[in-house]
């Protein structure tokens, strides 16, 4: 079946948004955007693949089950794979009774047949974890990681105290009914009970009031949990108070057998696992629908947050025969709570500038506890947002934690509005620094122009100045640049040029050897080149092949600097947003005098007259690098085609005219077979470069 081009597109955007956002949620602890909306976009993907096969790729998410292990823990591969389960978000009984229809479908179950036996358990809004014991003694915890791989977090485990170290007694406490397995997986939930992350954050208030450094309080007890099993420290780990539950295994070698799923939860407890006592056998949907509404009841009052129900097939005979349909059991489903709203007041609307520039209106709030938290603010996301729920100081309005992990406005109580409540309008100027705030034409956000020299945006301007593919200056760190910035030693990007031994030598964990190193790197990094000055100042939309574009066209600095739009629009490949942003970047006073500063502190590079512009043969191409080349680094070989004109992209589509592949070339390679595009080694691309 020929696949209509529309659809292609749109399953190649919702593979690359759920990627990017499974990348935030599970390696950054970052969530972008609302479990719920994550499982709609998910849910919109694998229907496209079910009624179009051939546009499941091996790297699609809908064959994945979660994110990537981070770096820093060894990789552990789990014997039986750590699954996800379906999502139910229909509210009350429907999500119970068409789970119980499908199961009675798939079992060919008629009218009248007996009902299906269920075990029905909370779903805990916390890091799910793997517990390996052999021969009765723990010996590996790993996190799900992506469903295969995951990370091993067995040092940091080993400190919360209701999960056992040894099974020594555990058929003692079994009355010898159920000999330990010589090899046992347990599968559960780490969390962090409400009043534990209460005082938990009190503790990060009384340091931060103390003067603590890189001291923070955390947002939610699923955040402050995954964090606390992610330390490197195991130390940290010990004072963050974490619970856990067991609620299900992965392989048991050896040991009884059961017979169905609930037995061997009661093993589990007998073998000195915490099993909720909120878990329990539900004969038919009936009873799926009378849990589901017992614990919506009883939500608020739980010690702990959950996000919904889990539903699954008691008899473990019958979850066999039902087995799996792509990552997900067809025997067990998670039934969530709509997300929970409550009624405040806005008391301000006040604009946040983020490290890139963006400003962003945020609703400063009446305290109000929602979802298990007390909410203070609500991000209103950009003014077009603002303008749509017509939000103003003053209103009531009803705040929901969306999917139960970001705070929104839902909508304003018109009613309640106060006479004479002013509209609201982004400011003019960045609220920071003053420069002009604009906004791009189809644009949704308003950015500061004053990139180098505002305040908000300074750690990010350092760090951008300071990589490899602009000053590269070795040994300029994220936690340098914090200690920097935070102590007031910088303030503006010259201040890098003023640095002192003794001063730095001061700072936490900063030796002298590592000073003079630092030193050196910034004194090497003088001497430059004018693209990579212009790439390190960080103007939006001024990416590496744009700044080596500029640098060709005008040859200096100085008539960049001064050129206005229509100039800049002669350069090849810059379009009128892209010419707007350097020009706005250039008016900017703050932004001109930092640049003769660092001038005026050494940095130079060679200048010469404009290039006389000739046609590059592989202008209007477009190239995707893919796997690992025998001689050319990634970088290399892209630096090699953009001069020579071509555009060098992440992704494969009917658009790309080569992909350049190397050894473990993987899906890249795969999806440029399917779609005939024509695939070159090595020696392909220099005979591709030799020939433009």
């Amino acid at each position: 079946m020929s696949i209509p081009a529309p659809i292609q597109e749109r399953a190649d955007a919702l593979r690359e948004l759920l990627h990017h956002h499974a990348h935030q949620y599970y390696v950054l602890d970052a969530p972008a955007i609302p479990d719920a909306e994550y499982d709609k976009l998910f849910r919109e993907l694998q229907q496209l693949e079910e009624q179009y096969p051939a546009l499941r790729t091996p790297d699609s998410p809908t064959q994945r089950v979660g994110g990537k292990p981070l770096e820093g823990f060894a990789k552990v591969r789990h014997r039986v794979p750590m699954l996800s389960i379906r999502t139910e978000t229909d509210i009350e009984a429907t999500g119970a009774r068409n789970f119980d229809a499908r199961v009675r479908r798939e079992m060919g179950l008629k009218e009248g047949d007996p009902p299906v036996d269920y075990v029905a358990e909370l779903k805990f809004d916390g890091l799910a974890i793997s517990l390996r014991y052999e021969r009765g003694v723990l010996v590996q915890a790993a996190t799900r990681g992506d469903g295969e791989i995951g990370e091993d977090v067995t040092q940091n485990i080993r400190t919360i105290g209701q999960i056992p170290l040894t099974l020594s007694r555990a058929r003692e406490r079994a009355g010898g009914r159920a000999a330990v397995p010589p090899v046992l997986e347990v599968r559960g939930e780490v969390y962090m009970r409400r009043d534990d992350f209460e005082r938990l954050n009190e503790l990060q208030r009384e340091k931060i009031a103390r003067g603590a450094k890189n001291e923070k309080t955390f947002v939610n007890p699923r955040n402050a949990a995954a964090g606390a099993v992610r330390q490197l420290d195991p130390g940290i780990a010990r004072q963050r108070p974490l619970s856990f539950y067991a609620y299900g295994w992965g392989e048991i070698e050896g040991g009884p057998a059961f017979a169905t799923h609930y037995e061997v939860l009661q093993a589990l407890k007998a073998w000195g696992f915490p099993v909720s006592d909120r878990t329990v056998l539900a004969r038919g949907a009936d009873e799926l629908v009378a849990y589901h509404q017992a614990v919506g009841r009883d939500r608020d009052g739980l010690p702990f947050d959950i996000d919904g129900v889990v539903y699954k097939v008691d008899d473990l005979a019958l979850q066999k025969q039902l087995g799996f349909v792509t990552r997900e059991p067809r025997w067990a489903v998670a039934h969530k709570f709509p997300a929970q709203e409550q009624l405040t007041t806005v008391e301000s609307i006040d604009v946040y500038v983020g490290r890139t520039g963006k400003l962003t209106p945020v609703a400063r709030l009446v305290p109000v506890f929602v979802g298990g938290v007390t909410v203070t603010n609500a991000t209103l996301h950009n003014e077009d947002e603002v303008h749509r729920k017509d939000v103003r100081i003053g209103d009531t309005v009803i705040v929901r934690r969306a999917g139960d992990v970001i705070p929104e406005v839902v909508a304003v109580v018109p009613e309640r509005r106060v006479a004479g409540a002013p509209v609201f309008s982004m400011p003019a100027q960045c609220p920071v620094c003053g420069s002009a705030a604009v906004r791009e034409e189809g644009e949704a956000d308003h950015r500061c122009t004053g990139g180098l020299f505002c305040s908000a945006q300074r750690k990010h301007a350092i760090l951008h100045f300071a990589q490899r593919r602009a000053m590269d200056i070795e040994g300029l760190g994220e936690k340098l640049v914090d200690q920097l910035v935070e102590t007031g030693v910088i303030r503006v990007l010259p201040d890098l040029y003023r640095l002192g031994l003794q001063g730095l030598v001061a700072l936490e964990r900063m030796g002298e050897k590592s000073a003079q190193n630092l030193l050196a790197a910034l004194e090497q990094s003088k001497s430059t080149t004018l693209p990579r000055f212009l790439y390190g100042l960080g103007i939006r939309h001024v990416g590496e092949s744009t700044a080596r574009d500029l640098a060709r066209h005008f040859g200096r600095l100085d008539p960049i600097m001064d050129a206005g739009v229509e100039q800049l629009l002669q350069v090849p490949d810059v379009g009128p947003v892209v010419a707007e942003s350097i020009h706005a970047f250039f008016a900017q006073p703050h932004n001109r005098e930092v640049i003769e500063q660092l001038r005026a502190c050494g940095m130079h590079w060679e200048e010469g007259a404009p290039a006389v512009e000739a046609p590059r043969a592989l202008a209007g191409k477009t190239v995707v690098l893919t796997g690992t080349l025998p001689t050319l680094s990634r970088d290399e070989a892209k630096e090699m085609l953009e001069a020579a004109g071509a555009k060098v992209a992440g992704s494969v589509s009917k658009k790309t005219d080569f992909v350049v592949a190397g050894a473990e070339a993987g899906s890249k390679l795969d999806k440029a077979r399917e779609l005939g595009v024509t695939v070159l080694d090595e020696d392909g691309l220099r005979q591709l470069l030799a020939g433009a």
